[in-house]
């Protein structure tokens, strides 16, 4: 397609495929031969297979995200939400986060929200339960297991301590396993510093809807993880499903009751909302329509790849598409830029087509499991390979120093173990002290407290 001058690319999401699309296009095309504008709630990319280390401590969790400005310094980063996109008119509709919303005309799409959490409509889900997508919530949870440790020590009701070491977690796929691991490990760990405290008084409690869990490696990897979360007094509930969580007492439909201080849904994920208000073609599941060349099906002038696409899989039979895994985001980026490149210089383009190399998965410090191409590990190894994996994939030298630094001062030094749960409402205490309260009459002032009495 000709525009006449250089077009504007418009990449709505600046996550895996968002950020790392805009970065190789910065790299490959020619200075004037087109713009670029990245669109996003966040200004910064989340490198989501390290939340789990975040949230234990192991990594600091600003190491964890790359800001777009910094690394995309050729393109126009907004922070703001896409309302609406009409790929007829080639124009979106913008909220940013001040003032009202505008229209953002461009000339090539690249559409790529990502995933929000899958819900289902469980009572009290939405009150008590948190996710576990983004570097706020990793920092929230481990504040709250920290905390939960914290109001345990300190209280005298059973019931109540019991409640404050319940932590129940619901999906057992990959971030779900993952968080829940590194999770009890630190609170294992921490609960060495609370003399009237002891580890096996708390429970962890994983509910999955299917058979098994990690449906990504081999069933044999999956039962190997399961008996490894057991050996260290996880109960793991297959074949279960959550019913209520009404006021945090949780109630499965094997018929079993108990409180719960802590509900972390990790149970899947759909694709963004926002695609319902395009007029791009959609699939059953609500995903992008997309051809193996990471095109939208039926729509000229438009990409898209990761997790809200539907992107055949070519490497398996007919009908299959790929999964929504970081593995094939980065792929899928990489060849959506190279294509988009060389249609723009009227050159041939090619089909997406990778293999699925495998997975890692760490279950704690010094333990894990890994399956890459047919070969299985456990343990410490598993571990290793998930570091030196996703420490390879984790985007600019920056980061990669910085999440080195991390590891290598835990060599030495063990984690911390403070809570600083004002970060889920900062603004408490000051509002506390800052909004007017009545005044107190005489008649209900405290005995021998006086007029004028300085209380010194």
């Amino acid at each position: 397609m000709s525009y006449g001058r250089a077009p504007h690319i418009l990449i709505v999401g600046g996550g895996y495929v968002g950020m790392y699309t805009a970065l190789r296009l910065q790299r490959k095309l020619r200075g004037g031969e087109a713009s670029i504008t990245v669109v996003d709630p966040n200004s910064y990319m989340t490198y989501q297979p390290f939340l789990p280390e975040a949230a234990a401590g192991n990594l600091e969790p600003r190491h964890v995200v790359v800001p777009l400005r910094k690394v995309l310094k050729s393109s126009r980063v907004i922070s703001g939400t896409v309302q609406s996109v009409s790929h007829g008119r080639r124009v979106a509709v913008i909220q940013p986060p001040l003032g009202d919303h505008f229209e953002l005309t461009y000339d090539v799409l690249v559409m790529c929200p990502g995933s929000v959490a899958r819900t289902l409509p469980i009572p009290g889900l939405a009150e008590q339960g948190i996710g576990f997508k983004s570097a706020a919530e990793a920092i929230y949870l481990r504040n709250q297991v920290l905390s939960r440790l914290d109001a345990a020590a300190s209280a005298t009701e059973a019931a109540v301590r019991r409640r404050a070491l319940t932590f129940l977690f619901i999906g057992g796929g990959y971030a779900g396993i993952e968080a829940l691991a590194e999770l009890e490990d630190m609170a294992r760990d921490a609960c060495s510093f609370y003399p009237d405290l002891s580890a096996d008084e708390m429970r962890w409690v994983l509910v999955e809807a299917t058979d098994r869990i990690l449906p990504e490696v081999s069933p044999a990897m999956g039962l190997y993880t399961v008996k490894q979360l057991e050996h260290r007094g996880i109960e793991v509930k297959l074949k279960t499903r959550v019913e209520s969580l009404v006021d945090g007492r949780v109630e499965l439909d094997s018929g079993e009751r108990f409180d719960a201080g802590t509900v972390v849904w990790t149970a899947g994920v759909k694709p963004n909302p926002v695609l319902s208000r395009t007029d791009l073609p959609l699939d059953e599941q609500g995903r992008v329509r997309a051809t193996a060349f990471l095109q939208v099906d039926g729509a000229p002038g438009a990409w898209t790849a990761g997790d809200c696409a539907a992107v055949p899989d070519l490497t398996k039979g007919e009908g299959a598409t790929t999964g929504p895994s970081a593995q094939h985001a980065v792929r899928q980026a990489a060849r959506l830029a190279d294509n988009l490149v060389a249609e723009l210089r009227k050159r041939p383009i090619r089909p997406y087509e990778h293999s699925y190399a495998g997975s890692v998965a760490s279950l704690g410090l010094h333990k894990g499991v890994a399956e890459v191409y047919g070969v299985r590990l456990r343990g410490w190894p598993a571990w290793l390979m998930h570091r030196t994996y996703h420490l390879s994939r984790v985007p600019t030298v920056n980061r990669k120093a910085r999440v080195m630094a991390d590891w290598t001062l835990a060599l030495f030094f063990r984690r911390e173990i403070v809570s600083l749960g004002s970060f889920a409402d900062p603004r408490r205490e000051f509002r506390s002290v800052a909004t007017p309260t009545p005044a107190v009459s005489a008649s209900a002032a405290p005995s021998g407290a006086s007029e004028g009495s300085s209380g010194s």
